[in-house]
């Protein structure tokens, strides 16, 4: 996994060859997002889209909950 536990959150940072590119990857991730009903804090400049994965619900920690989604983005590009 290419994510960083940092400040009680799972952190990575993607990078596409477009701006286009990276939009599309964010459409991915919101389906999955919807799907598993667990929605990142994300940023997006140009080609570099920014996740941040943390659950709210159990006081702002990082939970196996974190972990599966991750592994579930990972596999949209590793």
């Amino acid at each position: 996994m290419n994510w960083t536990e940092t400040d009680n959150a799972l952190e990575r940072t993607f990078t596409f060859g477009s701006f286009t590119e990276a939009f599309a990857f964010m459409t991915r991730v919101a389906f999955i997002a919807e799907s598993m009903n667990h929605h990142p804090e994300w940023s997006n400049v140009y080609s570099n889209v920014t996740i941040r994965l943390t659950t709210h619900d159990d006081g702002n920690v990082v939970t196996d909950y974190d972990r599966k989604m991750a592994a579930a983005i990972d596999a949209l590009v590793d």
